[in-house]
């Protein structure tokens, strides 16, 4: 217990120590504003569809590139400097360019900083309404995960950047994770998970990229990790807006965006204009049980992605992965997926807006060990309604799952549909960060096959307290 004390008190010492680094940063932003030249924006009129800057015209459709502009630390997409950073998502995925930000960012010299991340202390009970039935827990944790960037530009046209994603879910939650009703995935002890949300690793990305630029239309990326995430499914779900008050991963991760951790992967990405098309080399073993090490790095599967950011408002995804072996327990098992997502990200104001997140996800399960072949689907439709200090939110999950996941003897594929609702208010802000008190609850339907292990209509519930950096304000 003493030890939870301890990385806990270290996790909140980052988020002050990151956010008083922001408010020095913005200060002296603000008193270098004082002295500089008159604002000559007022004294030109621009032309329908263009904006005055500094004494120029310039289009509308560039001023997400100007939100951040400080002379020439101005801080783009991680992997464009013709891009928004607001289109950051996870690994090398896109969010919608109208997506908030929720970080702490400084400039030390020629560096562009930013840290995110969030802790979920919460007390969580599932299938309280069945007693003595299958999945039924109850347990004090802290889901958590924490995120750096750094980027700096290279010449005229060069970028280079940094990933850092790490969790201490392994000292919060335990090697055995958090009670989920009907996840699945990993293993501890040597036995497949059922009915829990297994830990991250300590690292979950360590990963760099150079971008070079040939126009503002053309770029090229190379990217490299160790841990790091290869091109296929959406931005996982702890990054998606969509998803970012609900401490409980999904019950399709492993049908859309489980890669998001994977020791070892190469991508090379190409944008043209709204267009990028990515290629990967990676592991397909999921991480062992060991949350702490670095499990050994095997190129044997691979993976191609498509994404599209049409307006503001939009991105979206599709892509297909050849996995090879990702279960321990099932070595002889293979994965083709394929993912389709659209994102979308409609703001009111400052402080209110709507995000949207449809996945699909489909596993093709080849077993070469005389079982008979799976195909497998999933569904998932997230939304998050903003209102100032309020936030409104659900998640209704459809995914098919197999009697070997739910480890169960029988031979049958099961449709397991989860409905989420829940509710959060900021109760304060310090130090640039947010202090959310939310509830959530969770209703499953189930196949009448699965209510003599889970009883009918299984609930779950939880009540959380969110700490996060605020939103940065452009």
């Amino acid at each position: 217990m003493k030890t939870h004390i301890i990385y806990i008190t270290l996790i909140l010492t980052l988020l002050t120590s990151a956010a008083n680094a922001q408010m020095d940063m913005s200060h002296m932003h603000h008193d270098t504003t004082k002295t500089s030249k008159p604002d000559t924006n007022k004294k030109l009129k621009p032309r329908p569809g263009y904006h005055i800057m500094n004494g120029h015209e310039m289009k509308n459709s560039d001023m997400g590139m100007m939100d951040m502009d400080m002379g020439d630390m101005s801080m783009s997409h991680a992997y464009s400097r013709n891009l928004p950073m607001n289109r950051d998502g996870s690994g090398t995925g896109w969010l919608p360019d109208e997506s908030p930000i929720y970080a702490y960012m400084w400039m030390p010299g020629k560096w562009n900083l930013m840290f995110h991340g969030a802790l979920y202390p919460r007390y969580t009970s599932s299938n309280f309404n069945n007693s003595g039935k299958r999945g039924q827990g109850a347990k004090f944790d802290m889901p958590n995960w924490l995120m750096g960037m750094a980027q700096r530009k290279v010449g005229d046209k060069g970028l280079f950047a940094f990933n850092l994603m790490m969790s201490l879910d392994r000292l919060t939650e335990g090697g055995y994770g958090y009670p989920l009703l009907f996840q699945s995935g990993e293993t501890w002890d040597g036995k497949a998970l059922h009915d829990r949300q297994h830990p991250h690793d300590l690292f979950s990305e360590l990963a760099v990229a150079y971008t070079q630029s040939f126009t503002k239309d053309l770029d090229l990326t190379g990217y490299i990790g160790y841990p790091g995430e290869p091109a296929i499914g959406p931005v996982a779900f702890m990054h998606r807006i969509s998803a970012m008050n609900n401490p409980d991963a999904t019950l399709s991760h492993h049908w859309q965006d489980a890669t998001h951790i994977t020791f070892g992967v190469a991508t090379l990405g190409f944008r043209y204009k709204i267009a990028k098309i990515e290629a990967s080399a990676f592991n397909g073993h999921e991480p062992d049980e060991n949350r702490f090490d670095f499990d050994k790095p095997v190129f044997n599967s691979y993976s191609y992605r498509v994404s599209l950011a049409p307006d503001k408002h939009w991105a979206l995804q599709f892509s297909q992965a050849q996995i090879n072996g990702p279960e321990a327990l099932n070595p002889a098992e293979d994965i083709f997926r394929t993912t389709a997502s659209i994102g979308s990200q409609h703001n009111f104001d400052d402080d209110s807006y709507l995000s949207n997140t449809l996945v699909w996800g489909h596993n093709s399960v080849n077993h070469h060990d005389g079982h008979e072949n799976a195909s497998e689907h999933s569904i998932t439709l997230e939304s998050n309604l903003q209102l100032k200090m309020l936030a409104v939110y659900g998640r209704y999950e459809f995914v098919q799952k197999s009697s070997e996941e739910l480890n169960i003897i029988t031979d049958e594929l099961y449709n397991v549909n989860a409905f989420i609702l829940g509710v959060n208010h900021r109760l304060f802000q310090q130090f640039k960060t947010d202090f959310t008190l939310g509830v959530q609850g969770t209703v499953n339907a189930i196949p009448a096959g699965l209510n003599t292990l889970y009883g009918n209509t299984p609930l779950s519930g939880q009540v959380y307290l969110k700490i996060s950096p605020s939103r940065m304000k452009m």
